[in-house]
């Protein structure tokens, strides 16, 4: 339970946070810190245990049909990655709190921070592959909303959008990868995917499941050529940009790789994919960075640079370098945050983020310039401080790689070329920010600290900075040991923690890229020119290109197939399904099974032909709309009695109660709408209309008379053996809907929601004037809620609602339930509504119907998440009895509170559809009070 509570704290945290907006940013601040408190004193307990090679697992069951568990595991890696999730987390909270104005939505922000730091957490402690997935969708939104967050500016607009285009188009295809890997160990938990390498890298599967795999931690990693969205999203608000863009969401990547290098590292494919995809966005990144004159700019794209270095050493295989990458995992997230919150300080103090402009801000901003210079010596690599010592496991490593021939020297000159570029654009985000000369026409002059709290984050960072640069084996020794031996599966090479480790070639390395990155610096002026030469690719507008291109090739597409016409949409489905239907039976036949057919007896005959007859004048009379509205009415009550007659009275009621409200729902659109249709089909047209219905009607007709009398087994032998001992009720239809089925209910009633939803939210401020009359010359009754309709109406309510009650209760044994008793319910108030109007109806009762379908869904969502408290999966029931006074032996289900909500939201979307519709007439209003009710 301890791991769950981790993942929800967040995102109880997002619900509450906003309640907190009022009080000030100072109160929802500390608000918004109480989760990730928590949720540290919660993993405290386990460190014993994680540091000496120990696993955690907690497993819910959810879907086990599908292999979905809510299932979740704590090791050194998760560990790892949910102290940098937290911790830095902590610190943003605290940095946004004065980094934001006070006129800012900080209800939203923090809200939508929260939700992105239970994200995370879910996809780092995750142990089922198919959680993960869902957690790693959930990023991806939430970071949309971030960084477009000012949605005033397009920029941030457009920034979110790419973001999400290429992060969600990875998603996908890390959906593809993991339904192989879970096809080829018949599992998505973890420990057995992981206990599966070789089983995997032996598949003939793997190639692929590893591809897609690679492009979902590419395109999230920010690696090349996906690299470009992540310096775009630097639009968003700098404790965005510090938060995701450091340590969390472009360390998701990161993370799967190092989740899943036990089971896909140790191939060709592996090593040439990812070594050389982090090789490519290693060095790009570092070159691109030199130039650019934005300070997020210059540490969005170094960011990219790191990414790709902890990419390569993932991908050269070796244990060690494993080591290296985590280790680096670690130093980068540290001074990568610092530095960005220290650019959001200077952005925040100057109005500006242009280092031709912001030049000179020592002697303005002391304390501020000394720690972004020890975060940026940090970056670059500088002795005693963190980034030094993965810096040298990572040349190293690049030395030790074996490769053929002239091969071998590849990487040490990548990884020293890649150390003189990030010597290089250090050194100008020290010297063009901090020195070289005086500020230039500044928004905020003169520029001076910030508040003494929003340095804190910084101070923090930068302390651990130089801690672990000088003490690295005491400071972050047992965590990185603990880390390496989950990603290595327990197998850790043995390695030391030292500040230096005598003089070597890498140690020669390091003094290589240091000095020859200043002197790259000092002579920056001719790389500028040099790099003038060649025109810089904007990749917005090429994206932007392309999406709208996109856009104009659907458009093209969606105009050839759609052109307005619902008839021809019908004809193209039906002439589809004949064509599909006429292979296997042009090749096989319609063969008429041995069960032969059911006696015909005279009622049901007589009702078969009445419903014929009326569908068919229900399509010859179309035109008409009134008329073909009572004969289709006339068509579903003949349904409800063959639904009686065929002993299906559940059916049987809830197709006559739909059939009420729907004919209700048609009448009140037809008010608004011409009576009549023009004809607008020629008479070819029809004719061949009529074949084509006639074929499809014969066909249908064909293959059901076949299916119906060949020898079958039902399944319904099994509902109606398990419906008592299963689910506790003898109504087996009721026991599906709300125990065997009830995911697919607990679906349906979401998707009625969603509907009278959206019927509302397009009918609300719409005002429509009826016609003064039928269409025919006959104006409307002046009597327009007549005195025995009310009369007869109003007393009926509380009679209908004792029915319903009484619908509801049986529902479990005898024909009834929650759907059914909610249609009775909405049938008695929609009569009201007609009866009186709207105003006298509203005023008796007063609650909204959004409310009502809220309510519904939470009682339905929470009946099925209670089996979780009890170990079971979710929608789960149990029954019992007990005994009431008078009544006597009672059964009690707990599938009777699903059913509680599956009854409000019928009541609530019914409803609410309705009286949006029977509110566009101002006039409906007006005529209720003039009537004196």
């Amino acid at each position: 339970m301890t791991l769950l509570l981790v993942v929800l704290l967040p995102f109880i945290g997002a619900i509450a946070a906003p309640l907190f907006a009022q009080a000030g940013r100072t109160a929802i601040a500390i608000a918004s810190s109480v989760p990730a408190l928590v949720a540290l004193a919660a993993l405290f307990p386990h460190w014993p245990t994680l540091a000496e090679g120990g696993t955690l697992v907690q497993t819910y069951q959810w879907l086990p049909a599908v292999g979905l568990s809510l299932s979740f595991r704590l090791d050194g890696l998760s560990l790892l990655f949910a102290l940098l999730i937290l911790v830095i987390g902590l610190l943003i909270i605290l940095y946004a709190r004065y980094y934001l104005k006070a006129k800012e939505n900080v209800g939203k922000f923090y809200s939508l921070l929260l939700c992105f730091k239970g994200a995370m957490l879910g996809i780092v402690l995750s142990s089922n592959l198919l959680l993960m997935l869902i957690f790693w969708e959930l990023t991806s939104l939430v970071s949309f909303l971030l960084i477009s967050f000012w949605n005033h500016k397009q920029d941030a607009r457009r920034g979110a959008r790419m973001a999400l285009a290429i992060t969600g188009g990875g998603g996908l295809a890390l959906l593809a990868g993991i339904l192989l890997i879970g096809r080829i160990v018949g599992s998505y938990e973890l420990d057995d995917v992981l206990a599966a390498g070789d089983l995997i890298k032996a598949h003939a599967l793997y190639p692929f499941a590893l591809t897609l795999v690679l492009l979902g931690a590419f395109t999230k990693s920010a690696q090349f050529p996906f690299h470009f969205w992540l310096p775009h999203a630097m639009q968003a608000p700098t404790p965005v940009s510090a938060y995701l863009h450091s340590a969390t969401m472009v360390k998701a990547g990161i993370f799967l790789m190092a989740r899943l290098y036990p089971a896909l590292a140790g191939t060709e494919q592996w090593f040439y994919m990812v070594s050389f995809t982090g090789m490519a966005t290693l060095l790009i990144g570092a070159y691109v960075a030199l130039f650019k004159h934005d300070l997020k700019g210059l540490l969005a794209h170094s960011t990219v640079s790191h990414l790709g270095l902890i990419t390569l050493l993932f991908g050269m295989g070796t244990k060690l370098a494993a080591v290296a990458a985590v280790f680096h995992v670690i130093n980068h997230a540290i001074f990568k945050a610092s530095l960005f919150m220290a650019a959001g300080i200077i952005d925040h103090e100057t109005g500006t983020r242009d280092m031709r402009r912001i030049n000179g801000l020592w002697r303005f901003m002391p304390h501020t310039a000394t720690l972004a210079m020890v975060a940026a010596s940090s970056m670059a690599g500088v002795p005693l401080l963190n980034g030094f010592l993965s810096k040298e496991m990572f040349f190293a490593e690049a030395l030790e790689l074996n490769l053929p021939g002239i091969w071998a020297y590849i990487p040490p000159l990548v990884a020293t070329l890649a150390g003189i570029f990030a010597v290089a654009y250090s050194a100008r985000f020290i010297h063009d920010v901090f020195f070289n000369g005086k500020p230039v026409d500044l928004p905020i002059y003169p520029p001076h600290e910030p508040p003494r709290y929003m340095k804190i984050p910084v101070e923090i960072l930068v302390f651990a900075c130089i801690m672990v640069g000088m003490f690295p084996a005491i400071s972050i020794g047992p965590l990185l040991y603990a880390a390496a031996s989950a990603t290595l599966g327990g197998d850790v090479p043995e390695y030391q923690l030292a500040v230096m480790h005598g003089f070597n070639l890498p140690l020669m390395m390091s003094f290589l890229a240091f000095f020859g990155g200043l002197l790259m610096y000092s002579q920056r002026q001719k790389f500028f020119d040099f790099h003038a030469r060649f025109k810089e690719i904007d990749e917005k507008a090429v994206f932007e290109r392309a999406a709208l291109w996109l856009e104009d090739l659907a458009g093209r597409l969606t105009a050839r197939l759609e052109n307005g016409s619902l008839q021809r949409y019908a004809l193209l489905l039906v002439v589809s399904a004949i064509v599909v239907a006429l292979v296997p039976i042009s090749s096989q036949g319609i063969l008429i099974g041995s069960n032969g057919l059911t006696p015909l007896d005279w009622p049901t005959g007589i009702a078969a032909g009445l419903l014929a007859l009326c569908a068919l004048a229900t399509a010859a009379m179309h035109r008409d709309r009134f008329y073909a509205l009572v004969l289709l009415s006339v068509v579903g009550l003949l349904v409800s009695l063959a639904f009686a007659r065929f002993s299906a009275p559940d059916l049987a009621m809830t197709q006559l109660s739909v059939e009420v409200v729907t004919i209700v729902l048609l009448m009140l659109a037809l008010y608004y709408m011409p009576s009549w249709t023009p004809i607008e089909t020629s008479w070819p047209r029809r004719v061949r209309d009529i074949a084509v219905a006639l074929t499809a009607g014969v066909g249908m007709t064909l293959i059901t008379l076949a299916m119906l009398t060949q020898p079958f087994e039902s399944i319904s032998s099994y509902f109606l053996a398990n419906s008592k001992p299963g689910g506790g009720g003898t109504n087996a239809v009721n026991v599906i809907l709300v125990d065997f089925r009830g995911f697919d209910t607990l679906g349906e009633i979401t998707v009625l929601a969603i509907a009278a939803l959206g019927i509302y939210a397009m009918l609300k401020n719409t005002a429509m004037t009826p016609p003064p009359g039928d269409g025919q010359g006959h104006p409307w009754t002046r009597d327009a809620y007549p005195v025995m309709l009310r009369q007869i109406a109003r007393p009926m309510l509380p009679l209908a609602l004792m029915v319903s009650l009484y619908i509801f209760l049986r529902g479990h044994n005898l024909p009834g339930g929650g759907f059914i008793a909610g249609l009775i319910t909405s049938v008695a108030l929609v009569l009201q509504y007609i009866a009186s109007g709207m105003v006298w109806t509203q005023e008796r009762v007063p609650f909204r119907y959004h409310n009502v379908i809220g309510i519904g869904l939470l009682l339905a969502v929470i009946a099925g998440a209670g089996s979780f408290a009890f170990g079971y999966p979710f929608l789960t029931t149990t029954f019992g009895y007990i005994t009431w006074p008078v009544v006597g032996k009672f059964e009690v289900a707990s599938a009777l509170v699903f059913d509680l909500g599956v009854y409000f939201t019928v009541i609530g979307a019914t409803l609410l559809a309705l009286v949006s519709i029977g509110r566009l007439s101002p006039h409906s209003a007006i005529k209720s009070k003039k009537g004196g009710v």
